[in-house]
């Protein structure tokens, strides 16, 4: 089934941002990710949206598999933006890009500290920011999985939810231009303004705020928001925490039962 992408679109409206700004689309590829990291490293730092239709190895944060779905995208939008970014402080961009994502799509949408967008209490969407120094540049490769359609749960750590559960004509062409452009905006504004003026808005789409949490470092107590380099703030037993390494991971205790 032929996917009709609208990439001269966000061309038209990216370009003048991002000089030298390219949108391109493979119909498969290992991980986009890895693909714009693997140019990069080459010399290759020209901005570029880069789409894959179907994914054979994406990666998540930790580590951990992104599956794509083999029925030509249609059920998943996977997508990575690479650009060269100088941000005085880099904390709290990968909560930059998931407030976007949720801005852009859907208000019942929520945010899972660090980089993972869920939907009544299941991952919907994940992030994976990487970075690469080529001479005095550095190059940001801001990865983003989105699923569209219910998959099943199968050897997946979070029940999985989809898109199309809040809106049912979503789709890989549509989803991704309602985000683009956003996305180049929000990563352009985060590299001259940091993280600090978008704690107030990533609070209200805070999934874990007031909840208790447990963290894979042994940390367990209540979330309390995040400052403003996007740590996330633990009120534990012994006094307030801060947790703020990228290798921890955070799992909310259960929702409460609404009343």
């Amino acid at each position: 089934m032929t996917i009709r992408w609208s990439a001269e679109a966000i061309w038209e409206a990216v370009a003048p941002l991002l000089p030298g700004f390219t949108v391109e689309i493979l119909p498969e590829i290992d991980s986009t990710n890895s693909e714009l990291m693997r140019r990069a490293r080459a010399g290759q730092m020209e901005p570029t949206l880069l789409v894959a239709e179907r994914q054979t190895a994406g990666r998540g944060r930790l580590g951990r598999d992104w599956q794509s779905d083999t029925d030509a995208g249609l059920a998943t939008l996977t997508f990575s933006l690479g650009l060269p970014l100088a941000p005085k402080d880099w904390s709290g961009l990968s909560l930059a890009v998931g407030l976007v994502v949720v801005q852009s799509l859907h208000p019942a949408l929520r945010l899972k500290w660090p980089n993972d967008v869920w939907l009544d209490e299941r991952k919907l969407a994940g992030i994976l920011i990487e970075t690469t120094s080529v001479g005095e540049l550095r190059y940001a490769v801001i990865g983003i999985g989105i699923n569209l359609l219910p998959r099943a749960a199968d050897g997946l750590r979070t029940p999985p939810a989809a898109l199309a559960e809040v809106l049912p004509g979503a789709n890989a062409p549509s989803t991704l231009e309602a985000i683009a452009l956003p996305l180049v905006r929000a990563v352009l504004d985060f590299e001259t303004q940091g993280f600090g003026d978008l704690r107030t808005a990533f609070h209200a789409r805070d999934l874990l705020y007031g909840r208790e949490v447990s963290c894979t470092d042994g940390s367990t107590g209540s979330a309390r928001g995040v400052d403003a380099s996007g740590a996330l703030l633990l009120h534990t037993a012994s006094g307030l925490q801060k947790i703020s390494s990228a290798e921890v991971s955070v799992r909310p205790a259960a929702a409460p039962t609404p009343t």
